[in-house]
């Protein structure tokens, strides 16, 4: 095994000698949702932040591993009328998530991204408020996070355009991960997962000619 990584990063190291590699802070917005059954939830919006690192392996190619903290989940809004009861229901999922992209350069300018990511739970909440019978009320509540898968998977595409330091793009989630972990929190998820768009900006930093 210590010999087949060694030749891994021998070949990596060859490939990557004549180019030149270059760091990357990002940050921008989350359009959040869970493909629940039979609920159409509203995006949520959210954020991400975090840093990556480009490796050339050729002038068309390049591997990206990311590091990024980023909120998830979902909105539902209700309306009981015979109760008197309305509002929003919030499910906020916030997690370390860990990309490891390809990046195909289309000219100067222009990149697509692919591949998978890992995710780690980091914290749940849920927040609800509304109106009943007229009044108003609002809570937030931590949720056990034993209740969750605490380890999210699933694959992303994106394109980003590069303005010399300044890189903006968006990029498409697609959990492939089963959100609960738990018969109570089943009850109301079933199999979501989750699906998440990102647009960011980031500021490249070093030799990124």
């Amino acid at each position: 095994m210590k010999n087949i990584i060694l030749s891994i990063t021998l070949v990596i190291f060859t490939f990557t000698m004549g180019y030149s590699q270059y760091l990357g802070l990002k940050g921008g917005l989350n359009f959040s949702n869970l493909n629940i059954e039979d609920n159409e939830g509203q995006l949520l919006l959210g954020y991400h932040a975090g840093a990556f690192l480009n490796i050339p392996l050729s002038d068309a190619f390049s591997v990206q591993p990311e590091v990024l903290f980023s909120t998830k989940g979902s909105k539902t809004t209700y309306n009981i009328d015979i109760l008197e009861l309305e509002g929003e229901s919030t499910l906020r999922l916030n997690y370390i998530e860990v990309p490891l992209l390809g990046v195909l350069n289309l000219g100067e300018v222009a990149q697509i991204n692919f591949g998978p990511y890992l995710g780690f739970l980091s914290t749940a909440k849920f927040d609800l408020e509304g109106d009943f019978a007229g009044s108003d009320f609002e809570n937030t509540e931590k949720l056990d996070q034993d209740f969750f898968n605490g380890f999210d998977y699933g694959l992303a595409i994106g394109i980003a355009l590069n303005f010399n330091a300044i890189q903006v793009g968006a990029r498409y989630s697609h959990g492939l991960a089963k959100i609960e972990d738990s018969p109570e929190a089943e009850l109301f998820l079933g199999d979501a997962q989750n699906r998440n768009v990102q647009a960011y900006i980031a500021l490249r930093i070093g030799n990124y000619d």
